[in-house]
């Protein structure tokens, strides 16, 4: 059973890669569930859904918005800028950006590109969009780690900013269409969980960040008979929620027996479970299904939704400023992104 695991399973392991800095910016206007519902009142009586549902059932109090016009590059750049400060290092050493939005200021040129030219990098940095759903920025992780274990840079800049606003808004007009019923409003349901936020990591070769945090790797399994279970676009996401959940958690069962053969999580379980966090009742079944203490758990999924790749980064800098992150603390990074694929992954701070 362990062979077969190992064997589906895509494994990767650092010797010389650390974390020098993350940091995120949080978008300004608070949108809450509440409101959103308010607009949805006529639809939501006619085809028999209760007011308080949407809540009870996501458990999203309320998420941020950007200002209009504000685009993903802005956010991403804001964040850029703070995670290159607090990491000490000249932008000049920077050796790649990869931008692991899902939210794009354009299809082209990459939002990557617009990023790279508002932190003034040089024109020896490499720079490109990576995206695989909720998973882009710890994929990220992996390529520029991969970068710097083979000595390709000495540095390297994960950034990513997440707007939500032009697609929840979109999809409240769609739902307050007439002709809406209770399968049209399901297959919607997820989209307006979903919140706007950034975040940005500067990682380092090890022996040149001596107070940098150990970034470890980690497994990575993909079930893509799953992909047609979430299928987004610009102006809206129609989602299998179900099903999505139901396959999602077996993914995430399989990788975390995977993981702790690999990372040792078994004998000696993390310190921290740092989650892509979806709604309520995906953070608590995944909790529970992995028999993970709730409590080592920040829970950013009531006051900001679902933050998409962003979320991930977002929560690991929001428990190092809230004071829970110590030095020595081993943090478990998690994700499922639809397609599906799952990572698990292990930093030592």
């Amino acid at each position: 059973m362990q062979q077969e695991l190992l064997k589906n399973a895509q494994v990767s392991r650092f010797e010389n890669v650390s974390i020098l800095s993350v940091a995120h910016v949080d978008a300004p206007l608070r949108i809450t569930s509440a409101s959103i519902e308010d607009q949805l009142v006529t639809t939501m009586k006619r085809i028999g859904i209760r007011a308080d549902l949407f809540r009870e059932l996501s458990g999203v109090i309320e998420r941020r918005f950007w200002a209009k016009g504000f685009q993903p590059s802005d956010g991403a750049a804001e964040a850029g800028r703070l995670a290159i400060e607090r990491a000490g290092v000249d932008r000049s050493q920077l050796g790649i950006l990869i931008n692991s939005s899902v939210s794009r200021d354009f299809i082209e040129p990459s939002t990557a590109s617009i990023v790279h030219g508002k932190l003034g990098l040089a024109a020896s940095c490499l720079n490109f969009d990576l995206g695989n759903a909720c998973l882009a920025f710890v994929n990220s992780m992996d390529v520029v780690g991969n970068m710097i274990e083979r000595g390709q840079i000495d540095y390297g800049i994960v950034v990513n900013g997440e707007s939500a606003r032009f697609v929840v808004e979109n999809t409240i007009k769609l739902l307050q269409d007439p002709a809406t019923d209770g399968d049209d409003f399901r297959a919607n349901f997820a989209t307006l969980t979903i919140g706007s936020g950034a975040a940005a990591m500067v990682l380092a070769r090890s022996d040149l960040a001596p107070e940098g945090h150990r970034y470890l790797g980690g497994v990575n399994i993909a079930a893509t008979e799953h992909r047609d279970l979430c299928h987004g676009q610009v102006d809206h996401m129609v989602t299998d929620t179900k099903d999505l959940l139901r396959n999602g958690l077996d993914l995430a069962a399989r990788t975390w027996r995977t993981a702790c053969q690999k990372l040792g999580w078994a004998a000696n379980p993390p310190d921290h479970y740092v989650f892509h966090q979806v709604s309520k009742v995906h953070t608590e079944k995944l909790a529970g299904i992995l028999g993970i203490d709730l409590r080592k758990v920040f829970r950013l999924y009531p006051n900001f939704g679902n933050v998409g790749p962003a979320g991930v980064p977002i929560v690991l800098s929001k428990i190092l400023e809230d004071g829970r992150l110590l030095k020595g603390h081993r943090v478990a990074l998690m994700g499922i992104g639809s397609g599906l694929n799952c990572t698990m992954a292990e930093v030592v701070w």
